[in-house]
């Protein structure tokens, strides 16, 4: 057996590890043979030199091993799963799982919390009274049969290795790096184990990856590290340089999800469910006009709301809300910003508009923080608007005392800009990569 010294000395070095090396180390870090102190070292190692591919993939394997593997598959004929890489704003799990399911298609989900300027699916979702996401395989399995689809969060049974190495990174400034990013959604998507994957990965001034170019990466990454595993991934490279719909926090967000399950909600969140929607169908084999007229048809007739009625109530909320959202609570304080001069928005900072909702308590900083459900910010304006000057183009809303909502207003017309001219309309889905998509 190699040395963990030798590992490290050849990974420090730049030298490729064969998969048995990786595996090996990764085996005894799980079973506490070595020590955060050497997993610490592994990890600046690799944020410095990288990984190849088949190394990315070794990785992403073994770390899927060092806990249990669900394959979810193995229930239904079909199940599809999604993952975003964070977004502001971004809601749109919560509208795409009640829609695919109204659609015939079995949908499940194992999301996170947030952390960050990016909200997470599961902070949103138990801002509905009773929701309980902590579900086992059996409950999950048994809720999609029940309803179509299901929301849950990651055991510590799933993939505990990356539990681990996700803290490790936290604090040694390692988190930005391909192959451990990779290695740390795959390997859950895998072990979780669904017959195809959309993955979401947002580009722009919101996003982890700021660029076209680094976002093309990491879904390459993403969909090179599933290779052979039997599950079928594909991602859409999505625009993050405004935030998604009109809301962000998570009770607001909730309910900004359901209006777009009844045709209603802000056109890019309207527009990209579906756009997803139609990928999952088309992955399960439904034609391209028969998806979209499914998705029409579940909107229309309501189906769409009724699903989310019988998921939400499956996973032991009060789905009420959906007729009555003062139901989810109200934040006792609020605060219009407004413009500054007339003209056209033209840009928005996604990711200091994050930051903000942080401060409201819509957000947190540590794993540890304790979110407010009701806090957040509701858009009145958003890139293309035109808009008046002193007329209000967002509300900050927030219950907690000591905020100073004067200055947090402040910091918001810092990342807005406003001008004289419309600014070019831009797509929401820039391009969408697929298993036979050109590596080159």
């Amino acid at each position: 057996m190699t040395s963990t010294y030798e590992i490290l000395n050849r990974k420090r070095g730049g030298q490729e590890l064969p998969p048995a090396l990786i595996e090996q180390f990764i085996a005894q870090f799980t079973a506490g043979e070595i020590t955060d102190y050497q997993m610490s070292a592994f990890l600046m190692a690799t944020a410095i030199r990288g990984m190849s591919a088949a190394e990315t993939t070794a990785l992403t394997s073994a770390v899927t091993s060092s806990g249990e593997k669900w394959q979810i598959r193995e229930e239904f004929d079909f199940i599809a799963d999604k993952h975003s890489t964070g977004g502001v704003g971004d809601k749109i799990s919560l509208a795409l799982a009640p829609l695919v399911a109204a659609c015939d298609v079995p949908i499940g989900m194992l999301s996170g919390r947030g952390l960050g300027h990016t909200g997470g699916t599961l902070d949103k979702l138990e801002s509905i009274p009773g929701f309980r996401a902590g579900l086992s395989r059996a409950e999950l399995v048994a809720c999609v049969r029940r309803c179509g689809c299901a929301i849950g969060t990651s055991t510590s049974a799933i993939a505990p290795a990356d539990r681990r190495m996700y803290a490790l990174r936290d604090v040694t400034g390692t988190v930005e790096s391909l192959p451990l990013i990779t290695a740390s959604i795959m390997s859950k998507k895998l072990a979780f184990g669904a017959s195809f994957l959309l993955l979401d990965v947002k580009t722009g001034s919101g996003a982890f990856m700021a660029s076209r170019e680094s976002a093309w990466g990491l879904a390459r990454s993403l969909i090179e590290a599933a290779r052979g595993s039997g599950m079928k991934v594909e991602a859409m490279i999505t625009n993050m340089n405004r935030p998604l719909g009109a809301t962000i926090g998570n009770a607001i967000e909730v309910v900004e999800a359901i209006h777009v399950l009844a045709g209603r909600g802000p056109g890019d969140i309207l527009a990209l469910t579906r756009a997803q929607a139609e990928r999952i169908l088309l992955a399960a084999g439904i034609s391209e006009a028969d998806a979209q007229a499914r998705i029409d048809r579940a909107i229309s007739s309501g189906s769409a709301l009724e699903k989310a009625a019988q998921w939400i109530e499956a996973q032991g909320g009060d789905p009420s809300f959906i007729d009555d959202p003062s139901k989810l609570g109200r934040a006792s304080r609020s605060l219009e910003v407004k413009a500054p001069r007339s003209g056209t928005i033209d840009t928005i900072d996604s990711w200091r508009l994050g930051m903000i909702g942080i401060e409201l308590g819509a957000g947190r900083r540590r794993q540890e923080d304790e979110i407010d459900p009701t806090a957040g910010i509701e858009l009145l304006a958003n890139t293309g608007d035109p808009v008046e000057k002193g007329a209000p183009i967002a509300r900050l809303l927030w219950s907690r005392p000591a905020i100073d909502a004067e200055a947090l207003a402040a910091r918001y017309l810092e990342a807005v800009t406003i001008t004289d001219d419309p600014p070019l309309p831009a797509p929401i889905v820039h391009e969408i990569i697929t298993e036979e998509t050109d590596a080159a």
